[in-house]
């Protein structure tokens, strides 16, 4: 049955209302699309493991009008597999301070590694969010650790199916290696 334009505007009204008494913070969340850990490997411009030596709340900018905060954590890099052309020893990573805009909480001061995937900004920072692959490294499997070194770099052309999504299809296609599942890009060979 269509609606009426009186119907329509009362419920426009009262949806506009809703909106304008929705508490603030209220509904505002971080999301992320699901990827395949080397598609994260694929698309970050840093790939290092790490241990999480301190952190430190600073201004997101040097701008004093500008309230944000970022967390800076001061890293013991041990290892690099990505971002040798970009940056050679990484002292710190920064992240939101608001887990609404996707800020990472991180153990400190433990023996606890992790795998840290992110971007570097034009500043040199290395920025780290949740929608990066962020990894205690015992979590990774020993196929995930090997990957690191050579198989995600290597088939970045790959379409990797996330572990939520049914499975693709692999007829006339090369499965590409993504460590824990079968992914599919278009088949380089005649037939």
């Amino acid at each position: 049955m269509p609606w009426s334009p009186l119907a329509a505007l009362s419920w426009a009204l009262v949806l506009r209302l809703l909106a304008l008494l929705w508490p603030p913070g209220r509904g505002e969340a971080c999301s992320c699309a699901p990827a395949h850990p080397q598609q994260h490997v694929c698309h970050s411009a840093l790939v290092i493991r790490a241990k999480i030596s301190s952190e430190k709340v600073v201004p997101a900018s040097e701008d004093p009008a500008d309230t944000q905060k970022m967390i800076r954590y001061e890293i013991k890099q041990i290892k690099m597999f990505k971002g040798f052309e970009k940056a050679k020893d990484i002292q710190y990573v920064y992240t939101p301070f608001d887990s609404s805009l996707c800020g990472v909480k991180l153990e400190t001061n433990s023996q606890k590694q992790y795998l840290l995937t992110g971007q570097i900004l034009s500043d040199g920072k290395v920025f780290i969010h949740l929608c990066n692959y962020i990894e205690p490294w015992e979590d990774l499997s020993l196929v995930q650790r090997e990957s690191l070194n050579h198989h995600y770099h290597q088939n970045c052309g790959c379409q990797c199916r996330v572990p939520s999504q049914p499975p693709m299809s692999v007829s006339g296609r090369t499965g590409c290696w993504n460590g824990s599942s079968m992914g599919t890009r278009p088949s380089t060979m005649s037939a």
